[in-house]
Protein backbone atom coordinates (compact mmCIF):
# COMPACT_ATOMS: atom_id res chain seq x y z
CA UNK A 1 0.00 0.00 0.00
CA UNK A 2 1.39 3.41 -0.66
CA UNK A 3 1.32 6.14 1.61
CA UNK A 4 -0.61 8.92 0.99
CA UNK A 5 1.67 12.21 0.02
CA UNK A 6 1.44 15.44 2.15
CA UNK A 7 0.25 18.50 0.55
CA UNK A 8 1.92 20.34 -2.05
CA UNK A 9 5.26 18.24 -1.43
CA UNK A 10 6.95 17.05 -4.41
CA UNK A 11 5.29 19.09 -6.57
CA UNK A 12 8.77 20.97 -8.27
CA UNK A 13 10.56 18.31 -9.32
CA UNK A 14 14.64 19.11 -9.20
CA UNK A 15 14.92 19.18 -12.76
CA UNK A 16 11.98 21.55 -13.17
CA UNK A 17 12.09 24.58 -14.92
CA UNK A 18 11.85 26.99 -12.38
CA UNK A 19 11.50 30.41 -13.74
CA UNK A 20 9.02 29.15 -16.43
CA UNK A 21 7.17 27.58 -13.65
CA UNK A 22 6.74 30.36 -11.60
CA UNK A 23 5.58 32.50 -14.40
CA UNK A 24 2.86 30.29 -15.60
CA UNK A 25 1.66 30.36 -12.13
CA UNK A 26 1.16 34.01 -12.13
CA UNK A 27 -0.16 34.04 -15.81
CA UNK A 28 -2.68 31.25 -14.97
CA UNK A 29 -3.62 32.97 -11.96
CA UNK A 30 -3.43 36.46 -13.07
CA UNK A 31 -0.69 37.97 -10.48
CA UNK A 32 1.58 40.34 -10.45
CA UNK A 33 5.16 39.06 -8.89
CA UNK A 34 3.69 41.47 -5.93
CA UNK A 35 0.70 39.46 -5.34
CA UNK A 36 2.87 36.47 -5.78
CA UNK A 37 5.06 37.17 -3.51
CA UNK A 38 2.64 38.53 -0.63
CA UNK A 39 0.87 35.03 -1.44
CA UNK A 40 3.64 33.08 -0.50
CA UNK A 41 4.80 35.25 2.47
CA UNK A 42 8.32 36.41 0.58
CA UNK A 43 9.32 39.62 -0.91
CA UNK A 44 8.64 40.98 -4.42
CA UNK A 45 12.42 40.21 -5.13
CA UNK A 46 12.41 37.17 -3.76
CA UNK A 47 9.69 36.34 -7.28
CA UNK A 48 11.67 38.15 -9.57
CA UNK A 49 14.97 36.16 -8.76
CA UNK A 50 13.49 32.90 -8.83
CA UNK A 51 11.63 34.37 -12.13
CA UNK A 52 14.96 35.36 -13.79
CA UNK A 53 16.49 32.44 -13.20
CA UNK A 54 19.11 34.65 -10.80
CA UNK A 55 18.54 32.09 -7.52
CA UNK A 56 16.68 28.87 -7.04
CA UNK A 57 13.82 28.50 -4.21
CA UNK A 58 14.94 27.27 -1.31
CA UNK A 59 13.56 24.71 0.67
CA UNK A 60 11.54 26.83 2.01
CA UNK A 61 10.46 28.98 -0.75
CA UNK A 62 9.69 25.44 -2.56
CA UNK A 63 7.28 24.36 0.40
CA UNK A 64 5.30 27.87 0.19
CA UNK A 65 5.00 27.57 -3.25
CA UNK A 66 4.29 24.12 -3.47
CA UNK A 67 1.76 24.73 -0.68
CA UNK A 68 0.51 27.48 -2.81
CA UNK A 69 -0.34 25.68 -5.87
CA UNK A 70 -1.63 22.49 -4.48
CA UNK A 71 -4.52 25.13 -2.66
CA UNK A 72 -5.15 26.31 -6.14
CA UNK A 73 -5.34 22.98 -7.81
CA UNK A 74 -7.56 21.74 -4.88
CA UNK A 75 -9.84 25.22 -6.07
CA UNK A 76 -9.25 24.47 -9.89
CA UNK A 77 -8.03 28.03 -10.17
CA UNK A 78 -4.21 26.03 -11.18
CA UNK A 79 -3.24 23.50 -13.78
CA UNK A 80 0.16 22.14 -14.18
CA UNK A 81 1.81 20.27 -16.83
CA UNK A 82 1.36 16.69 -16.52
CA UNK A 83 4.47 14.97 -14.49
CA UNK A 84 5.20 18.38 -12.21
CA UNK A 85 3.70 17.04 -9.25
CA UNK A 86 5.30 13.77 -9.73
Amino acid sequence: MVAPRQKGFGLMKENRDYPALVKDVRRQLALSQEDLARALGVSYATINRWENGQVRPSKLGKAQFNNFCAGMIEQGKLILPHGVLG
